[in-house]
């Protein structure tokens, strides 16, 4: 079992990373505010104004641990790693699946049916839960809606139907994602899913847990030895890690999705936490993303049996597993890619 490598999160503007022997060390004025050894991390976040020696860079490529760097609301702008683990000839085979749009449909089609079989299962659990909420017909009209978009997505052999059907499906699901909130404060009002910008608090919580999982994503490619830029449901774009949101696809409801919920239907964040930009952008503050970040790492040390594996597991080895599951399948020691569907 991989053991379980956390993510070194820094956003206090101004501070410095730098190597000490085989620690990384936070300056911030010239003052150590943090040491943490680099066998202990599995990557290295930074947002906005962080510095990085380049001796650091060094001791964290050979040690496997990417660097990011986001801007200082989340988005992604870089990422530093050393040499790329695995064997070529896995990665031949990935690039030969990836031309070829049988064999591409039928991966796609298995991460739509994850997607979208976990964002049902977030919606019916939502209304077993709350059996007297005025908003559990939505909410069960949207999962009956979803099933059958399943039903449509299962049988597809043609890769852009796949897409259209997770495009649907997505669509279907977050025309009832309101009715998933609970907390009556009127920052948390969810009328669509934005993303370039976010334009309310909801979307903004959600697009900035979402590049926490791609960062995430990303690695467990690259820790199978996997490329994390080439894949079948998202094709190749410079810059964008397609695999790697293959894979995120699947914890989008389960993982993201939940936890945005959970934090704003428990009011562990508020709406003073975020800001509206003259643009209409909502960005969160520091100390919101703080919590959101302390919320995340949480949430990854939870336990879950593994539901093909059959296996205890944490919440954050999941996309590793599917990763090296991925990995099995184009190897041809599994007949299929078993998607992670939450039961």
């Amino acid at each position: 079992m991989k053991h379980h490598l956390n993510t070194l999160f820094v956003f206090t503007q101004g501070a410095y990373l730098a190597k000490d022997g085989q620690a990384v060390a936070v300056r911030v004025e010239d003052e150590v505010r943090f040491r943490v050894p680099i066998h202990n991390l599995g990557g290295i976040v930074c947002f906005g104004r962080v510095g990085v020696s380049p001796a650091l860079m060094a001791l964290a490529a050979e040690a496997g641990a990417s660097v990011s760097f986001c801007t200082e609301h989340g988005r992604f702008m870089a990422r530093v790693s050393g040499f790329t683990p695995g064997n070529v000839l896995l990665r031949r085979t990935q690039y030969r699946w990836a031309d070829d749009p049988e064999r591409s449909a039928g991966l796609a089609r298995s991460f739509v049916l994850g997607k979208l079989l976990n964002a049902r299962t977030v919606l019916l659990r939502a209304a077993r839960d709350r059996p007297d909420d005025p908003g559990n017909t939505e909410l069960a009209g949207a999962a009956r809606r979803m099933a059958a978009t399943v039903d449509l997505a299962r049988a597809e052999p043609d890769l852009d139907r796949v897409r259209g059907y997770e495009g649907e499906g997505s669509q279907i699901y977050f025309g009832a994602f309101n009715h998933l909130i609970t907390s009556r404060s009127p920052s948390f009002v969810f009328n669509e899913r934005s993303r370039r910008p976010p334009l309310d608090a909801p979307n903004a919580l959600l697009s900035f847990l979402y590049a926490m999982l791609a960062h995430d994503a990303r690695t467990a490619c690259e820790s199978a030895g996997l490329d994390g830029a080439v894949g079948f449901l998202h094709r190749d774009r410079p810059g964008r890690p397609g695999l790697a949101l293959d894979l995120m696809e699947e914890f989008r409801a389960f993982l993201a999705d939940r936890l945005a919920l959970s934090l704003m239907n428990r009011g562990q964040v508020t709406a003073s936490g975020f800001e509206a930009t003259a643009s209409g952008a909502v960005l969160m503050n520091e100390a919101t993303r703080k919590a959101v970040v302390k919320a995340y790492q949480e949430r990854k040390q939870e336990e879950i049996v593994h539901p093909f594996l059959n296996e205890r597991t944490t919440v954050g080895l999941l996309v590793h597993l599917q990763a090296r599951l991925l990995a099995r399948h184009l190897r041809g020691d599994l007949d299929a890619y078993p998607p992670f569907v939450w039961k």
